[in-house]
């Protein structure tokens, strides 16, 4: 995906779209479908964020203890489909996937999820998304009475028109999961243009996920891994290391850094370093790969599906990774997770579970990938990232080695 060209599109179509929808829903509103006193079937959209899934766990558990005969659907990427599957709680048969691919497979996925959306009748829609203007869009197209999202009100960012009959005010001060469960909340009104909300919601009512392995899967894992280093074994340290951002190349701790620290794990014979990333990962992971030149340095780029990357992760004992979807996937299993945040702010956006340590360095300009930019920031330099040494990243890691 070419974000700079996502983001041109969204600016130059989105806005003008959002505008004329909102017109046209206004226009047609008494034609409009009236909501349901319980609303039976509910679609969460959010196509490009694979943590985002993890991360709305909480919501779908407390919508189905709200709301017991509910359905559940959700409209995602088909590249990032394995985030909704591996949480079991939306039926296969009820995933819509939209291609990127390419313009026409686009628009094609688009009409045909339009058209599922409407032939399902849809009562409600919650709109997880945060940077851009096609989920609210494709909200509203579905013809779902009711449609939950972000709305700006006084601020200047996050447009999106009248599209969401109940708006939630965007909080960077409070967990994202939270703002998500607050979706909820708000469906005891008929309709919400106020950004108040009327109570707290407390750490203990997020519900964290699990993944649950397989016998079979772990053994045809470890016989993966003895292809690239047949002398591993059960003994031995697991550390995986994450050092591409994706999309997102700020927010990535230097591969310089990563090598150095896999130097120091690589001087105990007991550590082995698993990279991991996906096909398009190679290079950056390449780079640590040839540094260290070990043979207890595996280059497992690319060799997983999504499967077997969560049975690495449960068979593994750290995770050190930037800010990104694995982070959110390796929540789910027991291994200790290791995340370096700087652009973003794990305020909101840090991964769900006891296992997680934060390695931030609190910035006064942190963070400066927002919904206020559509994560389009103007640095160059991430010094709030560089500002990390190898030190206490490696202090922190050996107790558990």
């Amino acid at each position: 995906m070419n974000i700079e060209l996502v983001r041109k599109i969204d600016f130059w179509a989105g806005i003008p779209a959002c505008w004329l929808l909102t017109v046209a829903g206004f226009l047609l509103k008494p034609f409009a479908r009236k909501p349901l006193s319980s609303p039976k079937k509910f679609l969460f959209i959010e196509l490009s964020e694979m943590g985002s899934a993890i991360l709305a766990y909480p919501t779908m558990k407390a919508l189905k203890k709200q709301y017991p005969s509910a359905e559940l659907f959700f409209l995602i990427f088909e590249k990032n489909r394995a985030s909704v599957d591996i949480l079991k709680t939306i039926p296969e048969e009820n995933v819509l996937v939209i291609r990127e691919r390419s313009p026409v497979s686009f628009l094609s996925d688009v009409l045909r999820v339009i058209f599922r959306m409407r032939k399902e009748n849809i009562d409600c829609v919650f709109d997880l998304e945060l940077f851009t203007r096609v989920t609210a869009i494709l909200g509203f197209l579905s013809g779902a009475p009711i449609r939950v999202g972000f709305h700006k009100f006084r601020m200047e960012g996050l447009y999106r028109g009248n599209l969401h009959t109940h708006k939630i005010q965007y909080n960077y001060q409070q967990h994202i999961s939270k703002s998500f469960l607050s979706f909820v909340q708000v469906l005891r009104h008929p309709q919400k243009d106020w950004p108040a909300m009327e109570e707290s919601i407390q750490d203990q009512e997020i519900e964290i996920a699990d993944y649950q392995t397989t016998e079979s899967g772990i053994s045809n894992l470890w016989n993966k891994l003895r292809e690239f280093y047949p002398e591993i074994s059960q003994g031995h340290k697991l550390i995986i290391f994450n050092p591409s951002a994706g999309e997102i190349p700020i927010r990535a701790w230097p591969v310089e850094k990563y090598i150095e620290l896999g130097k120091r794990i690589l001087s105990d014979p007991q550590n082995v370093i698993i990279l991991m990333g996906a096909g398009a990962d190679w290079e950056t992971t390449q780079k640590v790969h040839q540094a260290l030149a070990h043979e207890r340095c595996i280059q497992f780029t690319g060799q997983t599906t999504f499967p077997e990357l969560m049975d690495l992760f449960s068979i593994s004992d750290l995770l050190i990774t930037n800010d990104s979807g694995p982070a959110h996937f390796a929540s789910l299993t027991p291994i200790r997770n290791f995340i370096f945040f700087g652009p973003e702010t794990p305020r909101l956006y840090a991964p769900l579970g006891k296992n997680t340590q934060i390695l931030y360095s609190n910035f006064p300009c942190s963070p400066c990938l927002t919904a206020y930019n559509h994560r389009n920031t103007p640095c160059k330099d991430n010094k709030c990232l560089q500002a990390i040494s190898v030190d206490e990243v490696y202090d922190l890691i050996k107790v558990h080695l």
